[in-house]
């Protein structure tokens, strides 16, 4: 199973889109530092995630995520996400 994921900062109040295949464990990698383009946001709290069967999958949402480089379609996404839990 993958995942397609955002996390939000409220510290930047900035947005990050990725894909894993362990959600938890690659929160906890974002929260340790270790990566460079989400150090500066720590704590990352993880706000919408699709579920995938393949990793091509996830990282073609990913990407149609990223590319359409709109805060108001995350915001969309997040609050769909977040009323259908």
């Amino acid at each position: 199973m993958y995942y397609t994921y955002i996390l939000y900062s409220e510290s930047t109040d900035r947005y990050y889109t990725g894909y894993t295949s362990d959600l938890e464990d690659r929160l906890r990698h974002h929260n340790s530092g270790a990566t460079k383009t989400t150090r500066h946001g720590i704590p990352w709290k993880i706000v919408y995630y699709e579920i995938y069967s393949t990793k091509h999958d996830a990282i073609v949402r990913e990407r149609e995520i990223k590319k359409k480089r709109s805060r108001k379609y995350i915001t969309y996404l997040i609050s769909r996400f977040s009323s259908s839990r």
